[in-house]
């Protein structure tokens, strides 16, 4: 009677088994945890995956914008099964932008819908690979150090973050104590970064399909080489673009395409604008190194030749040349705005002219292409015949007919001195501001063996009347006040002005 009364023993909780059972707290309290999970719905079959290499790929079409940018447009051939199939399309670019990918087939157009696709970015390393089997188990294998002999023990990756923390039988051990051996690879940990497209094809067999995206890893510039003459007068000029490929992979006998310009960014792209961006692959080659068309407000330029782009590797391509292409140069003494208001006395001593060189870019003077923005790095040879650096300058987007003006640096032998004679405050008129009289003198120096021209350009405020001078001034813009002085050779020249300036 007792026994039939007897109340059932209640279960031990999770937790409770795992303090008796001698484990400690912080790994007790995670076996309860887990305990209390409920259990994994089965998974799905998912559809077979087929793997595309480059070694699939049939052409290759890139497209580099002046800002980190790049539209990529390849083909590969491809098999593929009637049905549902997982295409993985490997060694795409590692900085591809995702949302902008496009898969189509154009050998049998609309023969397969696009379900889902994954980029799959995180690639296979050590540190990786146990990253993907925290929770799981692995073998670890260890060796006598005296004896050599192998053994092999069970353990549980509970973390790999800072470090390797595994369960093994009823210890906890942190850092690698031997090898590590695992299972197999995760399906989402792949070696080389992958676009995983899961496809539903209406008919079997081998296609060719077309995946276009944007990426970034891929830039471009220009440089520029030019050589003056030995008079100055002109100058062999080549022109070269410098391509970065750091995107991750490779682009094997690509189609190239540059465009030289400002493009928005701050909208993202539809598939629609996309496909429309690249609708064809580059046109035929011609004669020329690099065509250049109008698209758009930019210009596209296309190497009319296959060219290869390795991963890591910075390549140039010739973009154009000319020859005995007219050059003007300058020495220019610029002053300032501020010592026009006030009394200053000397302005400076010794003060270097710049040397300026430029020239038209113009068919008639045997140039007449738009320029892609970049460094123009000019030589001049010696009295031996070697090319010597004189100087380099930046240049923009320079379109056809606009001038392009460098400046390479500062005379040695051209210098001037400038100082304040005069300054006067006028009384202020009715109605009326600030009203200043001031007068200038700028002595320039000429050490060379030949006479030189300088150019002194003066930013003069407000509203100003020339009342006094000794060379006549140009007014080249509103607020600026241009002379043009010889220089004898071994001699000097002297300006003197005086100017009235009102606020």
């Amino acid at each position: 009677m007792a026994a039939a009364n007897r109340l059932p023993r209640p279960r031990p909780t999770p937790l409770a088994l795992a303090l008796a059972l001698g484990l400690p707290l912080g790994l007790a309290l995670a076996c309860a945890a887990a305990a209390a999970q409920p259990p994994a719905a089965p998974r799905t079959a998912e559809a077979p995956e087929r793997r595309s290499s480059l070694d699939d790929q049939q052409a290759v079409a890139v497209t580099i914008y002046n800002d980190d940018l790049a539209l990529v447009k390849e083909q590969r051939k491809v098999g593929l099964d009637a049905g549902g199939i997982r295409l993985a399309l490997r060694d795409v670019s590692a900085k591809m932008r995702p949302e902008t990918a496009q898969l189509r087939s154009v050998s049998d157009p609309g023969s397969c819908d696009v379900l889902e696709q994954d980029f799959d970015f995180d690639l296979l390393t050590p540190a990786k690979l146990l990253e993907k089997y925290v929770g799981r188990s692995v073998r670890v294998v260890r060796q006598h150090p005296t004896t050599g002999a192998e053994t092999t023990e069970t353990a549980q990756v509970l973390a790999a973050n800072a470090g390797v923390v595994l369960k093994i039988g009823d210890r906890i051990e942190t850092g690698v104590p031997g090898r590590i051996v695992f299972d197999a690879v995760p399906p989402n940990l792949r070696d080389r970064p992958t676009l995983v497209t899961e496809l539903k094809c209406r008919r079997g067999g081998a296609q060719t399909m077309e995946l276009s995206y944007l990426t970034g890893g891929l830039s471009w510039k220009a440089d520029y080489v030019a050589e003056l003459n030995a008079d100055d007068s002109a100058l062999e000029l080549n022109g070269w673009v410098t391509l970065t490929n750091r995107s991750g992979t490779a682009y094997p006998q690509a189609r190239l395409q540059l465009v030289a310009g400002d493009v928005n960014r701050v909208r993202e792209p539809s598939r629609a604008q996309l496909a429309a961006a690249g609708a064809r692959m580059a046109p035929a080659p011609s004669a020329k190194p690099m065509s250049e068309e109008s698209l758009f407000e930019y210009h596209l330029y296309t190497l009319n030749r296959p060219t290869t782009l390795a991963d890591n590797q910075t390549k140039q391509v010739a973009l154009l040349g000319a020859t005995a292409v007219p050059v003007t140069k300058e020495l220019l003494v610029n002053g300032s705005a501020h010592y026009y208001s006030s009394g200053v006395g000397e302005i400076g001593q010794k003060l270097k002219a710049g040397v300026y060189v430029g020239f038209d870019n113009r068919e008639s003077a045997r140039l007449g292409v738009p320029l892609p923005k970049g460094v123009v790095r000019v030589y001049k040879r010696d009295g031996a015949g070697n090319a010597q650096f004189v100087g380099e300058d930046r240049i923009d987007h320079t379109p056809r007919n606009e001038k392009v003006r460098l400046h390479l640096g500062d005379a040695f032998d051209v210098t001037a001195d400038k100082k304040q004679t005069d300054f006067k405050r006028r009384e202020r008129a009715l109605n009326a501001g600030y009203t200043f009289e001031s007068a200038y003198e700028l002595v320039l120096r000429n050490a060379k063996k030949e006479a030189v021209t300088v150019t002194v350009r003066e930013p003069v405020p407000g509203d100003w009347t020339m009342l006094e001078q000794n060379h006549p001034h140009e007014k080249v813009a509103a607020g600026t006040a241009q002379w043009r002085i010889k220089v004898p050779a071994g001699g000097s020249s002297t300006l003197q002005y005086r100017v009235l300036v009102r606020y």
